[in-house]
């Protein structure tokens, strides 16, 4: 075969394909061919790939050894396409749940939420020297008086402040204000003073990606140019939410350009550095929101997730990330990066934060035919719900890092033996194709979303790796969109298949833990595809598909590196993965160490 010629799949219906344990389906694992390259390397690669016809034939080739022409672009698919990730109105039963009336305020959303919460949980606390504040242990020290907002307020200015010097260089943030900080925590304060807080949320600090509007700042999205170009006039409908919940809005944290990366490497405003490790990247593109709840700057921050974007920095740092159905949260205000895979999520430090961030940002708005109405986990008993079926896809599961791999097979023999929960083997097929299909799918909407920028800009004021994807992005053909839909249709139905059986598809966050962040990407950002793919290898299915997903950590590896283990659940099924983390929380939480770069906000002087 030539250079330009590839035997492209043939797939047969997908009503045909066997989804049992023994399936005879071929899992492919990626097979990237694309060496690592940074600095001076990744500025000659993209000098060539910009060249006229040159740079054509290299992106033929460069999508056709990474297999995206033979099982997207020039594949035959019988399925129909599928546009969006949306779902109808679906009466899933749930668990121990409570009913919230559809005409709560976020403020009454999260008390209601926090009255499905156990009155203490000692091993969220304190573990191995790790104290992990909640959400409620902030509010409570407030309305005792032990300590205000205001003083959390200036003790997390002087954290800023360091970890953001030379020694540390932590990259937490991209804006942080703080007079606007400590107006908003002075008024908490006086709502403290009067015995009238809004909400538990009242003066808990909570990080906002920069990929989301929050006033007074401006939504660069990573870039040095966005905020110019596109002027933030309000703030995004969660952090309104939250704003009314009486949340002291914090601040920008960093991301990946563009969300275009999955290791958090920002040329333009610093990498967001691992807590657990300053030498290792804290994944991306939600960077800056999962190092700052490791770090214990703040309980809870938001992020957005187009691939795995709150969920894999969140296995990274050792948090709590978790994506709800799509349509569950409004996403106006949210960068339009991705429309049909991208919405916002939560990133916490425990399961209980999770909750009740949650209750305070769901839209409410829309009628109930389009989505169902919110349910509450009642998390006062542990295991709060019983007889729970977990679907794991052996060969998938198991194309990770041995210390993963044992990890996450020993979370599940525990939840086995504390909670009798069984593991029913089946298989997802099409684990790579997918992936690609996914690829397809935001590069796509990416390139025509900022193309009325992107036209206009200097190629100089785009980052390196990213000028690559964007060109990457911008060769995927009419075709190559349409087949990657018609992907995006069987996996919707091999999922729906699954879940008539199983409660939740149970996978590892991650199949690598947190790469090393070397000197030679900082100020170029690079490309590395093959630790990429391995960090993205179980995220689709909850952006491409707009399934619920959480993930939830269950140990560390070798280095002391972080381990997530996640669950993905059926449509509007958020109660029920808040349960299961929650348990799995409550098994595994009291071996967890304490990140390097951390602050104690709440300690006594």
């Amino acid at each position: 075969m030539g250079v330009f010629s590839s035997s492209a799949k043939v797939y047969q219906p997908a009503a045909e394909v066997d989804l049992g344990p023994g399936s005879g389906e071929l899992y492919i694992s990626p097979n990237v061919k694309a060496p690592r390259v940074a600095g001076l390397l990744v500025k000659i690669f993209v000098w060539v790939l910009e060249l006229p016809i040159v740079g054509w034939v290299l992106l033929y080739i460069l999508k056709k050894d990474n297999l995206i022409n033979k099982l997207v672009s020039e594949a035959e698919i019988p399925e129909t396409p599928l546009f969006t990730a949306t779902h109808s109105w679906e009466d899933t039963p749930e668990q121990n749940v409570s009913l919230t009336k559809p005409d709560l305020s976020p403020a009454e959303c999260v008390q209601e939420a926090v009255s499905c919460l156990p009155e203490r949980l000692e091993s969220t606390l304190a573990t191995d020297g790790l104290k992990r504040w909640t959400i409620r242990d902030f509010s409570n020290a407030y309305s005792s008086g032990e300590i205000t907002p205001v003083q959390v307020a200036k003790r997390f200015l002087a954290a800023v402040k360091e970890s953001s010097g030379p020694t540390l260089n932590m990259g937490f943030f991209i804006s942080c204000d703080p007079e606007d900080i400590m107006k908003q925590a002075e008024e908490s304060t006086l709502r403290y003073q009067r015995g009238a807080p809004l909400s538990a949320l009242d003066g808990v600090l909570v990080g906002v990606k920069d990929e989301i509007d929050c006033l007074p700042y401006p939504t660069t999205g990573g870039t040095r140019w966005l905020g110019k170009a596109r002027p933030c006039e309000a703030d995004a409908a969660c952090v309104a939410q939250l704003r009314a919940c009486g949340a002291v809005l914090a601040g920008k944290t960093n991301m990946h350009e563009l969300g275009a990366g999955t290791s958090g490497i920002n040329p333009h405003h610093g990498s967001a550095r691992n807590p657990y490790n300053v030498g290792r990247v804290a994944g991306g593109s939600s960077s800056g929101s999962a190092a700052v709840v490791c770090a214990g700057l703040c309980p809870v921050a938001l992020g957005v997730d187009g691939g795995g974007s709150v969920r894999m920095p969140a296995a990274l740092c050792g948090v709590v990330g978790f994506k709800p159905t799509a349509g569950r949260l409004s996403s106006a205000g949210v960068l339009p990066l991705n429309w049909t895979v991208g919405m916002a999520g939560i990133l916490a430090g425990t399961v209980e934060d999770a909750a009740i961030a949650y209750s305070a940002i769901a839209d409410q708005s829309q009628p109930s035919y389009l989505r169902p109405e919110l349910n509450l986990p009642l998390l006062t008993s542990t295991p709060s719900i019983s007889n729970v079926k977990l679907a794991k896809s052996a060969k998938w599961f198991n194309d990770s890092s041995d210390d993963i791999r044992a990890c996450c097979d020993k979370a599940l023999q525990t939840l086995y033996t504390q909670y009798g929960w069984e593991t029913l083997e089946v298989t997802v097929p099409e684990i790579e194709e997918m992936r690609l299909a996914h690829y397809v799918t935001i590069g796509s909407e990416c390139t025509a979303s900022l193309s009325k920028y992107l036209d206009k800009l200097k190629r100089s004021e785009i980052g390196w790796d990213v000028r690559v994807a964007l060109g990457v992005y911008g060769s995927f053909s009419s075709r190559a969109y349409l087949n990657s839909q018609r992907l995006r249709n069987r996996q919707m139905f091999f999922h729906k298949q699954i879940f008539k059986t199983a409660d939740v598809i149970v996978s590892p966050m991650t199949g690598v833990t947190a790469p090393a962040l070397q000197d030679d990407a900082l100020k170029t950002g690079e490309l590395d595809y093959i630790n990429g793919a391995a960090l993205i290898r179980y995220s689709i299915a909850g952006n491409f598909l707009g399934l619920p997903a959480i993930t939830i950590m269950v140990g560390q590896d070798k280095a002391g590196l972080p381990i997530g283990l996640q669950f993905i659940g059926r449509p509007w099924s958020e109660a029920t993965l808040l349960h299961i983390a929650f348990a799995m929380q409550e098994a595994c939480s009291k071996n967890h160490r304490k990140p390097a770069v951390f602050y104690d906000l709440l300690k006594k002087d």
